[in-house]
């Protein structure tokens, strides 16, 4: 299944019996304004799924660290999931969140995932219907999850040559700016790829060639941001340009810079 869906595909199968769609808008600077954003409207159909009390852990690296997979595996089916249900995901900040819960569906194996391009967004902008009606969700039968694919931790990333990805705003990579996190910099050796860099006008993603230019010569690559949210849009790009190989380091930037004793590069180069 590719990896993105349109507005205009996805409205052609809202009636479809095995459609899951769900609604993942979350902000950095109000965590909560998402949820009250879905109260207000969404797609018919769609389920809120918070980002940090459904695709976050209490424990692990970082401000945003993974579930455990038997967590995950109940997160999914109190949502009412089953292994056999196309899955739309989607947010209002292009693919930002949204791209977290792709990701995590299919390091738990469920290849039957897609994102909504351009979001909420790109759906009112097609003149596509909105809701405030909550679906009543029965209790799904989702396999057991035994553990996470293509995820690796600090140590891994000290000890890798291959290529390392910082998907943050090209600023924070300089180290001139850090609103959250403990240190300002990068992890030495990873080049600037701002997710946000992933993105057309219209908040859709480019074309995949675009894409693929992009990534050149990134195959198997880690890929890092703040917290391991945003990291997954560039790991979503790299799946539409078949790029392959790609992993995410799952507690990013706030897990690295809260050891004094690692290493951090300031400035535009790697170092």
């Amino acid at each position: 299944m590719k990896p993105l869906i349109t507005a205009t595909e996805l409205s052609a199968i809202l009636a479809r019996r095995n459609l899951r769609i769900f609604d993942v808008r979350w902000y950095l600077a109000d965590p909560e304004a998402g949820r009250v954003e879905y109260g207000d409207a969404h797609i018919p159909g769609a389920v809120f799924v918070d980002l940090e009390s459904d695709l976050c852990g209490n424990d692990g690296p970082g401000r945003h660290p993974l579930p455990t997979p038997r967590e995950f595996t109940e997160t999914l089916r109190r949502l009412g999931l089953d292994k056999d249900h196309h899955i739309v995901v989607y947010d209002a900040s292009a693919g930002a969140t949204a791209a977290r819960m792709w990701w995590m569906l299919h390091s738990a194996g469920h290849s039957g995932v897609q994102v909504l391009d351009g979001g909420l967004v790109a759906w009112r902008a097609g003149g596509h219907p909105t809701t405030t009606a909550v679906p009543v969700v029965k209790r799904g039968h989702f396999p057991s999850i035994t553990e996470w694919s293509g995820v690796v931790d600090a140590a891994m990333v000290a000890e890798r040559n291959g290529p390392l990805i910082d998907a943050r705003a090209a600023d924070r990579y300089r180290g001139e700016h850090e609103p959250i996190d403990p240190a300002a910099g990068h992890i030495p050796g990873a080049v600037s790829l701002p997710f946000v860099d992933n993105l057309a006008q219209d908040s859709q993603l480019f074309d995949p060639l675009a894409i693929a230019r992009r990534f050149e010569g990134m195959e198997d690559a880690v890929v890092y941001c703040g917290s391991g949210v945003t990291a997954c849009h560039n790991l979503l790009a790299m799946e539409l340009a078949g790029v392959t190989g790609g992993v995410l380091y799952d507690g990013s930037w706030s897990d690295w810079s809260a050891d004094p004793r690692r290493p951090i590069a300031t400035g535009p180069e790697p170092g």
